[in-house]
C-alpha cells in the first residue's frame, strides 16, 4: 500500500499568538517534530498550509494548499490532501496536526487497513489524525456540502477508533497555548 502522510497546518493559532507550526519545542519547530516522526512511516509526505509557502521551504516537502478555500475547518485540509493523493497515485493519506510532536512512532502500522481510522488516546478522540483512503475522496466531497465538522465526517466515513494506551505521556498531545509549550518541554526527556 502506498501511503502519503500529510501534516495539515491550518490552524489559526488564536491560543498561542503566532502560527504553532513554527514555534519551537526545544531546537525544533513544532512541525519539523512531527514530520521528524511521520515521514520514516510513510512512502511520501506534504505539507498542508496556505498563504506563504516559503516559511515551510526548510521541510524541503510539497506544500499542498486548500482548494475549499472557504471552509474554515481542518476537513479542507483531508480534501486537499485526499485530492493530491488521488492525482499522484496513492492508496491512503495518513492526517496529522503541525502541533502534536510526539506522534507515536507505530501510527501508521496501527492505523492503516482496509478502511478509515482515527487515533483514541486517554478516552479522547483524535479526529484529525486518520488514516484515509484515497477512495473516500468523491464521498468526502458530497459530505461537505452537508457539515464541515471533522467529527461528522469520522463518522460518516465509518471510522474505526484505534486505542493507544495512556503512558507517561499522551501521544497526541497538542500545542495550543504557552502552558502546553512549557509542559511539551518538560516532557521531551521521557518521549522516545
Amino acid at each position: 500500500m502506498n501511503i502519503l502522510g500529510a501534516v495539515i497546518s491550518g490552524g489559526q493559532s488564536t491560543r498561542m499568538g503566532s502560527e504553532k507550526a513554527l514555534i519551537k519545542l526545544g531546537t525544533k519547530t513544532l512541525i519539523l517534530r512531527v514530520v521528524d516522526r511521520l515521514l520514516p512511516q510513510v512512502d511520501d509526505a506534504i505539507i498542508n498550509a496556505n498563504g506563504d509557502t516559503k516559511r515551510f521551504e526548510f521541510l524541503e516537502l510539497d506544500i499542498v494548499p486548500d482548494i475549499e478555500t472557504e471552509l474554515q475547518t481542518p476537513l479542507a485540509g483531508l480534501h486537499a490532501a485526499l485530492a493530491y493523493a488521488a492525482e499522484e497515485d496513492f492508496d491512503a493519506v495518513v492526517t496529522v496536526p503541525s502541533d502534536t510532536p510526539f506522534l507515536p512512532r507505530d501510527l501508521v502500522a496501527k492505523l492503516s487497513g482496509d478502511r478509515p481510522a482515527i487515533a483514541n488516546s486517554n478516552g479522547q478522540d483524535h479526529y484529525l489524525t486518520g488514516f484515509w483512503p484515497t477512495k473516500l475522496l468523491p464521498q468526502l466531497e458530497k459530505a461537505l456540502t452537508a457539515s464541515n465538522r471533522v467529527q461528522d465526517w469520522v463518522a460518516r466515513s465509518g471510522a474505526v477508533k484505534v486505542n493507544w494506551p495512556a503512558g507517561s505521556y499522551d501521544p497526541f498531545m497538542n500545542i495550543n497555548t504557552p502552558a502546553d509549550l512549557k509542559a511539551a518541554l518538560a516532557l521531551l526527556p521521557k518521549v522516545r
